[in-house]
């Protein structure tokens, strides 16, 4: 059957249309390729970790691993920050985060590499250190994208900004970096996208949840002031102990009884400290707490709450003075951009398998990922699964969860996982900046 003149440049223009839309992703073959030698570097970073704010040989080796690749590297941004800039065309800048930063805890995975690493931590207490969150792992990825962007730069065009972020295990980090002019310094991105393991997910597997991903957290610290005296006189004191016990009490009803069911929130006293011996009451009671919530408005509220309950306790007890409420460490909510992470959604799908990226829900974890969200910029962070999907299958059986982050126990399960954070955060940075 013939075709009209028109019709076939019609054809011919959707078929165009289609090539150009196809946008590339790694092959298996190149990611097994350059694994080898990630692995060697992700068993080196697991040796060697550094507390929040002291990662000096850690940001060495990135910002090392980023001049051999070509990029443009500036080191001490925001502490220990680095940042490498790789240039290629007109073209969107997309901001590609790894955090750099172990925690103070003593590995027990029994690793042939496991972290011996003792140091003095910033109060001057001997600690061991451990990558027990996988920064490791995100580094080693990181590593991986940007050395597929560099070998691939005929697949792609625009800007690639590669933050190797300090002190996320403090959530202040990123704040840090933003505030020595991360993005004025250096080109503002118009997307912005890390990676985090995560047990709950098998290796193999990746998940991107839209929206809400995790939470507000604030720590607060409380000192509830009384009056002290002798243990078997209580009457001519005002006990600090007894107050601190009703504060903790009411402040159960702030989720229970004054916060919306349909909005999540969590205030957990984990610390209290008072008092030296039995038969003394003490002169106060210090408390920690961790606050989590979603959305501004219900973590305002809880704050507001918590203040409200501790001084109205302390008038009830008759202490003459009121508690001393202190907001600490605070990190905001991390939002993934619906749009962004549906179109991510999509590509990590064509990429690794419908099978393999999952279903998942928001945390009440912190991540201060979340700062460059709340800067403006477009941003998502996913889940990569790192436990070995028999041991996950195990632990559904026997109803005995698996090490998770921030456990001595937990590491990911190698090479699966690593494989497929590299495939999966290279997709996403190479869909992001699909040459036209």
């Amino acid at each position: 059957m013939s075709r009209t003149p028109g019709l076939a440049v019609l054809l011919c223009l959707i078929s165009v249309t289609a090539i150009s839309q196809t946008h590339y992703t790694p092959s298996a073959q190149e990611i097994e390729t350059i694994y080898p030698a990630l692995q060697a570097t992700y068993i080196d970073l697991h040796e060697h970790p550094e507390l929040s704010f002291h990662e000096v040989e850690t940001a060495r080796k990135m910002a090392d691993g980023l001049r051999k690749l070509g990029f443009d590297v500036t080191s001490g941004v925001g502490g220990t920050g680095v940042v490498g800039v790789l240039k290629n065309g007109n073209g969107p800048t997309v901001l590609i985060r790894t955090d750099m930063d172990a925690l103070p805890v003593p590995e027990r995975t029994g690793l042939p590499y496991a972290s011996k690493v003792m140091v003095k931590d910033d109060t001057g207490h001997d600690v061991p250190v451990m990558h027990a969150c996988g920064h490791d792992f995100h580094m080693t990825s990181w590593l991986g994208t940007a050395t597929l962007l560099s070998q691939n730069k005929n697949r792609w065009r625009g800007t690639v900004v590669m933050i190797g972020q300090p002190a996320e295990e403090r959530v202040a980090g990123a704040a840090a970096m933003l505030k020595d002019g991360l993005f004025t310094r250096f080109p503002k991105p118009n997307y912005a996208i890390a990676i985090h393991d995560s047990a709950e997910f098998p290796a193999g597997s990746v998940s991107v949840i839209p929206g809400f991903t995790a939470a507000n957290a604030d720590s607060v610290d409380i000192t509830v002031f009384g009056r002290g005296g002798h243990g078997a006189h209580p009457e001519k004191s005002v006990d600090p102990i007894v107050l601190a016990a009703r504060i903790i009490l009411s402040l159960q009803t702030i989720v229970s009884r004054e916060t919306n069911p349909l909005d999540p929130a969590v205030v957990t006293v984990g610390s209290i400290h008072g008092g030296t011996k039995g038969n003394i009451i003490p002169d106060e009671v210090k408390l920690e707490l961790t606050i989590r919530s979603y959305k501004d408005d219900v973590r305002a509220h809880t704050i507001e709450a918590i203040q409200r309950i501790c001084k109205a306790e302390a008038m009830a007890a008759g202490a003459q003075k009121e508690p001393l409420v202190a907001v600490k460490e605070t990190v905001h909510a991390t939002y993934n951009d619906p749009q962004l992470a549906g179109r991510l959604i999509t590509a990590l799908k064509k990429s690794l398998g419908d099978d393999r990226v999952l279903k998942g829900d928001p945390i009440m974890g912190a991540e201060d990922f979340s700062e460059f969200g709340r800067a403006g910029i477009p941003s998502v962070i996913f889940w990569i699964g790192a436990t070995d999907p028999q041991k996950l299958a195990q632990s559904k059986q026997s109803g005995v969860p698996v090490p998770g982050t921030h456990s001595s126990l937990f590491a990911p399960s190698l090479p699966d996982s690593l494989k497929t954070a590299i495939r999966a955060e290279s997709t996403a940075a190479f869909e992001l900046l699909a040459q036209p």
